[in-house]
């Protein structure tokens, strides 16, 4: 194992790089929170300081979401991928049927674990072009009754991004996995029933993951399924049904604490686009030497990804990128190439730093 201890720019899709000073202070926390006498890691989920951390993420997250009335929001264990489980098994009824859109891996893992509960139309997709876009709004027509809608707003392999919500039929609860692009900018969460997002990207570490539920929905749930598995079960006990994931619940506190002292959700907005108008600018200026995958009207502000004239120069490329402090940049093998992820931590320097290697790399080797 390398004894390097420099902090690298890390283009990683996920576990994400996090922000500067959340990790600062969880380090100066880590032996003894304040006033505790113990390290975060070893206090009582039931003790009165976690208790006061665990609520305070809660309400922060509602305050930076905008959330109305009428939502809770729940910290859970098990990843996206529980929820692509946990979706269908509390809102999809026997001889209902869910619609789902297609947009990638992680879109067609849920599509793949709801029919293992019930019917599901595939109402859109763009896997017929490599994924390199999202179906535009006109195509995006929900059966008639369908029990949900779910859809994948940011997908990390292929780089593209919903800027836009489906427009569903106001009975019709609209389900979002916004995993890799959650609080990445300004969102009416009004226009959704339940949205969910592992942790790892853009709001915590890996081991958390955080469902906003609209309250008029928890007790569709069938009473044969696992109590564990209810939404109402953590609803009720405010996500302390069992022990939660305290460490990343704790992190998760810091983070939102550090969002709303950078500006809200309008900041992070803006340098978001800012930084990934940054690359695509670098792409689209290389004359054809860089490609991008996605579509410009789908483009990803969390996972730009595009490809090189050969294989052998994007090993190249990574690999000097790599030994340059620009990590994390192989791409997915089902796209190939590079893919940088930009999530909201990740530092405008780190994309400045990329932008000039990609202009001395394409001097050098085109």
């Amino acid at each position: 194992m390398s004894n390097h201890t420099a902090r690298l720019f890390n283009f990683s899709a996920g576990p994400a790089v996090l922000p500067l000073p959340v990790l600062e202070q969880a380090q100066r926390d880590l032996l003894a929170l304040p006033g505790v006498g113990m390290s975060v890691l070893e206090i009582s989920h039931r003790s009165k300081p976690f208790e006061e951390i665990c609520f305070a993420a809660e309400e922060d997250f509602a305050r930076l979401a905008g959330l109305p009335a009428g939502y809770k929001v729940l910290f859970l264990q098990g990843g996206a991928t529980l929820q692509f489980s946990m979706v269908p098994m509390n809102l999809l009824p026997a001889g209902g049927q869910a619609d789902y859109v297609d947009t990638g891996v992680w879109s067609a893992k849920a599509i793949q674990e709801a029919r293992k509960v019930g019917q599901v139309n595939v109402i859109a997709s763009s896997k017929g072009t490599n994924h390199d876009r999202v179906p535009a709004a006109a195509g995006i027509r929900p059966t008639a009754a369908p029990a949900y809608v779910h859809m994948t707003s940011n997908n990390t392999i292929f780089g593209t991004q919903f800027h836009f919500v489906p427009e569903v039929a106001p009975e019709i609860p609209l389900v979002n996995d916004a995993s890799s692009d959650i609080f990445c900018r300004p969102v009416d969460f009004s226009k959704f029933a339940l949205v969910y997002a592992g942790g790892q990207k853009n709001l915590s570490i890996a081991g958390i993951t955080v469902v906003v539920v609209r309250e008029d929905l928890l007790e569709r749930a069938p009473q044969e399924i696992p109590v564990y598995l209810r939404y109402a079960t953590h609803a009720k006990e405010r996500s302390l049904y069992n022990t939660p994931p305290v460490f990343g619940i704790y992190i998760l506190h810091l983070v939102l604490r550090h969002l709303l002292a950078e500006g809200g959700l309008a900041a992070a907005g803006a340098r978001n686009e800012r930084k990934a108008g940054k690359l695509y600018a670098a792409i689209d200026g290389s004359g054809g030497f860089y490609r991008g995958h996605a579509q410009p009207d789908s483009r990803s502000w969390m996972n730009v990804t595009f490809r090189l004239p050969s294989e052998e120069l994007e090993k190249r490329f990574v690999s000097e990128a790599t030994a340059q402090g620009l990590d994390g940049l192989k791409g997915h093998r089902s796209v190939g190439g590079i893919r940088a992820s930009i999530y909201n931590a990740f530092p405008e320097a780190g994309v400045d730093a990329l932008v000039g290697f990609m202009s001395d790399f394409q001097r050098r080797a085109g």
